[in-house]
């Protein structure tokens, strides 16, 4: 495991999880929480990826539960939190646990925000706020320790020019191989992946189906699908079969291993891995989470 000093790639090593069920903020599952961090820790993973409008008051149980693992949020969004509280928090954990907590910002989905406008200048005004705090010595974010959720260019440039990297999430091989082209070496990319443990066809593809309604309904993610080569057609119906099997990897652990590992071949420095099953989003899937790291080994 790399040390949590020097770059974020060293940092987070090759495999992170990705999870909505770990940013919960319910005290009953605190202890849970602290354990599930704990074994991914034990298990080689390199990062926590805290899905959902997460903030560092979320990675915080998580970090101090662990010794070495990086906890990332991904994402808060520019609109949940003011810029001097973003750096205010991050400023505290850095004190208190120097270099385990990566900023991940994104500007999230019209459909979601009431005042969703602007959505790339206001990433870049918010970037602004940061820095300046930073320079004024009253605690601002380093653009070493923030990463940008970006699929389009100009937010992938954005993630070049004014952070350590790029998230994308819901991407495939491809797009993560024309980001990099954008990124140039040495810029962070690490996307997600979702990871369905199941070989058998109609079953896969039918979790995988429910967990993408959400998504097909947010244009940010389908017009990046279009941009990819997807069609209309592959959008209806809870996605084409050929969609589905382009974001979810599923089959023979060979197979799942050969899919993760295509997205760093495209370029990717590190895979954030959501496992998902037919049960509840905020689940822990620990056994998936021992599994999945078992094949990867």
């Amino acid at each position: 495991m790399s040390d949590t000093t020097g770059p974020l790639q060293e940092t987070v090593g090759p495999y992170g999880i990705w999870s909505i069920g770990l940013r919960s903020e319910d005290a009953a599952r605190r202890n849970e929480l602290a354990e599930s961090a704990a074994e991914l820790e034990e298990l080689g993973y390199g990062a926590v990826w805290l899905g959902g409008n997460s903030t560092a008051r979320n990675a915080a149980p998580l970090i101090e539960a662990t010794r070495r693992i990086t906890v990332a949020t991904s994402i808060q969004s520019v609109w949940q939190q003011d810029p001097a509280d973003t750096a205010a928090e991050f400023t505290e954990l850095e004190a208190a646990h120097p270099g385990r907590f990566v900023l991940g910002l994104g500007v999230s989905h019209g459909p979601s925000v009431k005042q969703y406008h602007k959505p790339y200048s206001t990433m870049v005004g918010y970037l602004d706020r940061l820095d300046e705090l930073d320079r004024s010595g009253k605690g601002g974010v380093p653009a070493g320790r923030r990463v940008l959720a970006a699929l389009g260019p100009k937010m992938l440039e954005l993630s070049r020019d004014r952070a350590a990297g790029a998230i994308p999430y819901l991407g495939t091989p491809d797009h993560t191989a024309q980001a990099r082209d954008i990124l140039g070496e040495g810029t962070l990319l690490a996307p997600e992946f979702k990871v369905v443990l199941e070989t058998d066809p109609t079953r896969a593809r039918t979790v995988a189906r429910a967990y993408l309604a959400f998504y097909l309904e947010l244009p940010n993610y389908t017009n990046n699908f279009l941009r990819l080569g997807f069609t209309e057609s592959d959008l209806t119906d809870g996605g084409s079969d050929r969609l589905i099997d382009a974001l979810f990897a599923w089959g023979e652990d060979s197979r799942i291993r050969e899919r993760v590992e295509a997205f760093r071949a495209a370029g990717a420095d590190h895979v954030a891995l959501q496992v998902v099953t037919d049960g509840p989003r905020d689940a822990l899937p620990r056994q998936e989470w021992r599994r999945l790291a078992t094949l990867l080994g």
